[in-house]
């Protein structure tokens, strides 16, 4: 079922270049694997989870988005057990970045697998992806005039187009300070400090000053 799943995805994302392509899946699924090894969750529950967090997503899948549709169907042509395909349905609907109105999962597996979306969302990759997305959504890259917003609810979190270089403060930089699991702290505080250190070089380049 885990190879059906990856050939599905690389289906589903073969045109994505907002940073949410195949590729992003499954570094989310190594990720994913490498903390439940170490923190001691269902790894074929865990591995589903990652491979199908963004077929329903919001901004790729608003159809979908709220009952995890193409996730379900899926998981039913691969003849699982509607138990089973609930709790990956409901790890899926808690992944997601809202703001203010975030959760965090209520299993160990949904866990590993928020955590593996955060990580691919912060350091090198998650400069890239964020510039990424930014462009396919015709969005500035910078804009000195145009302040991050704070404490925004999910409401405000999916209508806000601001400019890529906020959306650093909006989301990226607070995610390591929302991990979950201790393995996923510890690989979140290098990326943290590459992404700040990017930041620095980015202004001063920007003001001329190097």
């Amino acid at each position: 079922m885990i190879e059906a799943a990856k050939r599905y995805i690389e289906a589903v994302f073969a045109h994505d270049f907002s940073g949410h392509d195949a590729f992003h899946t499954l570094r989310v699924l190594k990720l994913a694997e490498r903390i439940a090894e170490k923190e001691g969750a269902d790894m074929e529950t865990v591995q589903l989870a990652a491979l199908l967090h963004d077929v329903d997503d919001r901004k790729l899948s608003p159809e979908t988005h709220l009952n995890q549709g193409n996730a379900r169907a899926f998981l039913q042509s691969q003849g699982m057990e509607a138990e089973k395909i609930e709790k990956i349905c409901q790890i899926i609907a808690q992944i997601s970045f809202k703001g203010t109105n975030t959760v965090a999962p209520d299993t160990l597996e949904g866990q590993c697998v928020q955590d593996a979306d955060r990580l691919d969302a912060i350091g090198a990759i998650g400069i890239a992806r964020t510039f990424a997305f930014g462009g396919s959504r015709g969005r500035k890259m910078y804009d000195p005039a145009e302040p991050p917003v704070e404490n925004m609810d999910a409401a405000a979190y999916a209508k806000n187009e601001g400019h890529t270089i906020n959306h650093f403060y909006e989301k990226l930089l607070l995610l390591k300070d929302m991990m979950n699991t201790a393995a996923a702290r510890e690989i979140a505080e290098k990326r943290h400090a590459y992404m700040e250190e990017f930041l620095r070089e980015f202004y001063a380049e920007w003001n001329g000053e190097r």
